[in-house]
């Protein structure tokens, strides 16, 4: 107990505690800090330069999601590969700043379609391992 009781002493008197710098240009966030009254590069200057970055991009994500943006009228279908399935979202747009029109086709919705070929000649019994083989989400089969 008291060998690795001078173990861990040792260790701590040949650390150097200070503030991490990195000089490595592709990690810029920490190489910016200033060393504070704390000595760990938590400056007041830095922290409202923080804070009016996290104010502006909190702006303009409200001015996003209440106003939206404007996208090139046209339409697309975008499918990709969810747990269940293909999940596609078709949207149309007319150039303004929301969608003319957006539909959502669920995985759900075309996995139980196979219900009928997977019952026939079988007991009614099978039918609830049938479905259930599926794993259907009945949020996407009402669409």
């Amino acid at each position: 107990m008291r060998q690795s009781l001078r173990i861990v002493e040792q260790c701590l008197d040949r650390l150097t505690p200070g503030p991490v710098m990195v000089e490595d240009p592709k990690v810029r966030w920490p190489a910016q800090l200033e060393v504070g009254p704390d000595g760990i590069g938590n400056s007041p200057a830095y922290v409202k330069h923080i804070m009016e970055e996290s104010m502006e991009a909190l702006i303009n994500h409200f001015k996003i999601v209440t106003q939206g943006f404007r996208v090139p009228a046209g339409e697309v279908y975008q499918a990709v590969e969810s747990p269940r399935g293909e999940l596609g979202h078709y949207v149309v747009s007319n150039g303004s700043n929301r969608p003319y029109r957006v539909h959502i086709r669920g995985p759900s919705f075309v996995n139980l379609q196979l219900v009928p070929t997977m019952i026939v000649g079988k007991l009614v019994a099978d039918v609830i391992a049938c479905v259930a083989s599926l794993d259907p989400v009945m949020g996407d089969a009402d669409r």
